[in-house]
């Protein structure tokens, strides 16, 4: 029967007067019974071959911690997950941690055995290869110096794992938990960014971003999130609903191996270690500096002449719906300029002007800076003469006031098309006053005394001059005749009244 060493007897004693301690004081957690786990050897505190395996405490397999010291078969403690465990640095614990969550959970004797091996060797080496009377330094000769006796058939296969499993498990860093997400914003596109998570290698998780989506799904949601990957998001203006800057949020959770195990402790016997579950961890970032709605305004037109004056209403509006707003509120002004251009005829409408044009007046706009889009009329001075007339509107970054600039794509530039239906308007020329009709100045009376008797009147001799006799003054040449008769008559009257009488 193999005895623990001295000093593994003191561990024991100091470990029972603690757990009688607690247990005065009502504070020890519940303990239960450990039961035969998985392994080679004798299920029994001491024995001339040992136990190599694990135990069971409920549904958990459990590994001694402790090389030499009896196998926990008695009640055991669960004292829940702790990285403060016998003295062991971080590095054994998740060592240790790693072997028992990846392999020891398992109904295969051979990987078990490996895992109590590799296990013991990483708390006390030494310890491990000589407490059962090996007396050399190599780990695999001193699992075949047991084996041998509780079965020989697997001793190698022991080994083997055992080296194996030794070997993987100190190669594991202690993971870093914690960190920082990097959030970035574009210089020339408030909209594009990145989020970067500077976390552990070895750290996986999860992303939500708020006001922002992931570039190439459209979510923002993501999982499995790598370390140092950069992640393109794109932040629609959309985000502000009243166009005020706004600010992309990002909040990860992260996971990484626990420098922890869950442990257990059993009066008298031994310390075992079962799996802890990865620690994990939150980190938050905003953007340093707001991000200002950025947008592509458009105009739409309607033109007409009133009063030799070329009126256009103007609606100015912005593609999605959101126009800037500055912090204190106000809308972000932008300034449209169109210029008029004048042809004798109906223009054909073109994407570009004709450059044999030039304008002959220019009409400028500023938005209003209480309400933004919306619709505005401006009014040309008069027109300098009749023809047909239409106006290009224009919004170019370059002639916007400096606090605009920056809502402004850096190439923004928008135009209307030449001649379009609702720019084109016609002067008509003034028709020339009409010429008055002149009257006719009426001729003096004529008074012609009435004949002494009833019988028909007597035809001038003028008039029978003519060679036309009375009746044919009825016919189609009656009015010519009757007025050259006035005449004749007029002329005799005024001749007898310049006759001097005697």
């Amino acid at each position: 029967m193999h005895h623990p060493p001295p000093s593994h007897r003191r561990i024991l004693a100091a470990l029972t007067v603690i757990a009688a301690l607690l247990g005065g004081l009502g504070l020890a957690p519940a303990a239960q019974a450990a039961e035969r786990g998985t392994g080679f050897g004798t299920w029994a505190p001491l024995s001339r071959t040992g136990w190599h395996g694990s135990m069971r405490v409920g549904d958990v397999h459990t590994y001694c911690i402790h090389p030499g010291l009896p196998v926990a078969t008695d009640p055991t403690t669960d004292h829940g997950i702790s990285s403060d465990v016998a003295g062991l640095s971080p590095q054994q614990l998740v060592s240790i941690n790693h072997l028992v969550s990846t392999y020891g959970q398992t109904d295969d004797p051979v990987q078990a055995a490996g895992v109590g091996w590799a296990v013991k060797a990483i708390v006390d080496r030494d310890t491990t290869l000589h407490s059962w009377g090996y007396t050399g330094d190599s780990l695999p000769e001193a699992i075949d110096y047991i084996m041998r006796r509780a079965s020989p058939e697997n001793s190698a296969a022991v080994q083997e794992r055992a080296v194996h499993y030794l070997a993987e498990a100190e190669s594991i860093a202690v993971p870093r938990v914690g960190g920082a997400l990097a959030l970035t914003t574009r210089e020339d596109d408030p909209t594009r960014g990145t989020v970067i998570a500077e976390v552990d290698p070895s750290a996986t998780g999860a992303l939500h971003l708020e006001n922002a989506v992931f570039a190439d799904t459209g979510r923002g949601d993501r999982a499995d999130v790598r370390a140092g990957e950069r992640y393109d998001i794109t932040a629609p203006t959309s985000s502000s609903a009243d166009g005020r800057p706004y600010s992309v949020r990002v909040t990860g959770t992260f996971s990484v191996r626990s420098a922890a195990i869950r442990s257990f402790s059993t009066p008298g016997q031994q310390e075992s270690a079962g799996p802890a579950g990865p620690t994990t961890f939150t980190l938050s970032a905003q953007d340093a500096t707001p991000r200002l709605v950025r947008f592509s305004p458009r105009i739409e037109t309607t033109a007409r002449i009133e009063d030799g004056r070329f009126i256009d209403r103007v609606t100015v509006s912005t593609a999605d719906g959101v126009w800037p707003r500055h912090a204190d509120g106000s809308f972000v002004v932008i300034a449209a300029t169109a210029d008029v251009y004048r042809t004798g005829a109906f223009p054909a409408e073109s994407a570009e002007i004709p450059s044999n044009l030039d304008p002959v007046m220019r009409l400028d706009l500023r938005t209003d800076p209480r309400t933004g889009a919306g619709a505005y009329e401006v009014t040309s001075e008069h027109l300098p003469g009749p023809g047909v007339y239409t106006a290009v509107w224009r919004v170019d970054r370059a002639d916007q006031d400096a606090d605009a600039l920056a809502h402004l794509p850096f190439d923004y530039r928008w135009q209307e098309r030449f001649a379009s239906p609702a720019q084109t308007e016609q002067l008509a020329p003034t028709p020339p006053a009409s010429k008055p009709t002149p009257s006719l100045t009426p001729l003096p009376a004529v008074v012609i005394p009435p004949a002494s008797a009833p019988s028909a009147p007597a035809v001038p001799a003028a008039l029978a001059m003519t060679g036309m006799s009375a009746a044919s003054l009825g016919g189609a040449g009656g009015a010519a005749a009757a007025v050259i008769g006035i005449g004749v008559i007029a002329w005799s009257v005024a001749r007898r009244r310049s006759t001097p009488r005697t």
